[in-house]
């Protein structure tokens, strides 16, 4: 079966700075809009807390409210994906369901959110700012709860060796067919959706799933 597109993420949510009032909750997320945008377009150098205000129509020191500097931006919208892939794959974890359906279904959900949000995948995986600083060890712990619920999918087909190795690679494998078709760089001879049913089926006998 083909992959059903998933919803956009929502709003920010528990991963967000604080914002006083609805008019500055509603300016945050203009403002995250924006610098998502320009980010993917422009890339990290060519980002400034100055040309996301002023694509807002707001004054750089209203941006500064909300966000310390530019780096904080950019975490504020990785963690917000972040969080928005983790709703993705909690509506898809069937924890209940035999252990095969289960990783399947968590595949696909990755794949799913993936290809209907580029956004927020490219800035969440595809983003190299040489720049940037450190993303803070408590968003990244957060993050990591993603690849831990993959792990413990993964766990029993994993009869010898370590089963968080087993699930990366499991997840560059997933990684590789998101950005083939984000990158529209597959062969044109291909279908997409089917390509996706081929290289998720084949990713999970690898594993002996």
């Amino acid at each position: 079966m083909a992959a059903r597109p998933t919803k956009k993420p929502a709003a920010p949510g528990r991963t967000a700075s604080r914002s006083v009032g609805r008019g500055g909750a509603d300016l945050r997320r203009r403002l995250l809009d924006a610098a998502r945008r320009q980010l993917v377009q422009h890339g990290y150098v060519h980002l400034t807390m100055r040309r996301v205000a002023a694509r807002v129509g707001v004054t750089a020191t209203a941006i500064y409210l909300h966000f310390k500097d530019k780096d904080d931006l950019i975490h504020a919208l990785i963690d917000e994906g972040m969080e928005a892939l983790q709703l993705a794959l909690e509506a898809s974890d069937e924890r209940a369901a035999p252990p095969r359906a289960r990783l399947e279904g968590l595949c696909r959900a990755m794949i799913e959110f993936g290809v209907s949000n580029p956004e927020y995948y490219e800035i969440m995986f595809l983003l190299h700012p040489q720049r940037m600083s450190r993303y803070p060890t408590d968003k990244y712990r957060r993050a990591r709860h993603n690849l831990e619920r993959f792990a413990d999918a993964v766990d029993p087909f994993v009869k010898k060796g370590d089963p968080l190795m087993a699930t990366h690679a499991l997840w560059c494998l997933l990684h590789g067919i998101i950005s083939l078709r984000l990158a529209g760089r597959l062969d044109s001879s291909l279908d997409p959706d089917e390509f996706t049913d081929e290289a998720v089926t084949r990713g999970l006998r690898m594993l002996g799933a």
